[in-house]
């Protein structure tokens, strides 16, 4: 079953980063080394729903691309949301605090992975709204994407809306100038399983992450305090619990590229 065509909700605890280490799926995928995905002289545009997702979907190639020698590669981060509705009806956690906890997450867990000076660059979208906003986005991302540039993002059947849509929003931008568009999933391997027919392995490279790239993804991970750690006023478990960081911390990364649509 495809995605489009099965349930995408993100309850539970999904399918285990064992599950997926083990799938004999995604262990033949093709190879896809750094340069292959962003080759030497292109700028790196990633497209993150939320604060959190610019590492979740492909900290390990940003570990990557900061140790690659030569010239240091053009990156440039777009935060579509800042995440701003992540701990509905907390105390600890209001609106205005996560405003001004989020953006520095980003920044402290940028460098972790090396990512010394990135340009990044604040949408404003409310966070849980991207769906709504979509045509807006496709706007102002055709402000921002050049020809040439390689494109990161989330995918487009990710299950969560802000990331379906922002994935929608970066196809549609990127043709318009003919950037590529690369697709990682993030909440995709809680949902899919192995062997499930899902997600679109046969649109899929596979990026392997030495130690050193999984511990910077880990350690950038570490930063966002908001989204890793329980909730004292309301009881609540983290919004990122320790099942879903494990699948983050795989030793490999997957892209999809020419993403079929519905």
């Amino acid at each position: 079953m495809d995605a489009v065509n099965r349930d995408r909700s993100i309850v539970g605890t999904g399918t285990s980063a064992q599950d997926w280490r083990a799938d004999a799926g995604v262990a033949a995928l093709p190879a896809a080394g750094v340069d292959a995905l962003v080759p030497p002289g292109a700028r790196l545009l990633v497209v993150a729903p939320h604060p959190d997702d610019e590492i979740l979907s492909c900290g390990g190639l940003l570990h990557l691309l900061a140790q690659r020698g030569g010239a240091a590669p053009a990156v440039v981060v777009v935060a579509v949301t800042d995440g701003e509705r992540s701990h509905e009806n907390s105390p600890d956690w209001p609106r205005a605090r996560l405003l001004a906890t989020r953006p520095g997450e980003t920044e402290a867990a940028l460098r972790c992975l090396g990512i010394a000076a990135p340009q990044i660059v604040r949408l404003g979208i409310p966070d849980g709204g991207v769906r709504a906003a979509e045509a807006d986005l496709v706007g102002r991302l055709r402000a921002i994407v050049r020809a040439g540039d390689v494109v990161v993002t989330t995918w487009r059947y990710d299950g969560h809306p802000d990331h379906e849509a922002t994935a929608r929003a970066c196809a549609a931008a990127a043709a318009a100038c003919g950037a590529r568009v690369l697709e990682a999933p993030v909440w995709g391997w809680h949902w899919s399983a192995p062997g499930d027919g899902a997600m679109p392995l046969a649109q899929a490279v596979k990026l392997a992450l030495p130690p050193q790239a999984v511990q910077s993804k880990r350690e950038a991970m570490a930063c966002f305090h908001s989204q890793i750690s329980p909730d004292a006023s309301t009881g609540a478990a983290p919004i990122l619990p320790a099942h879903a960081l494990a699948r983050a911390f795989n030793p490999f990364e997957v892209y999809f590229h020419d993403c079929p649509t519905a």
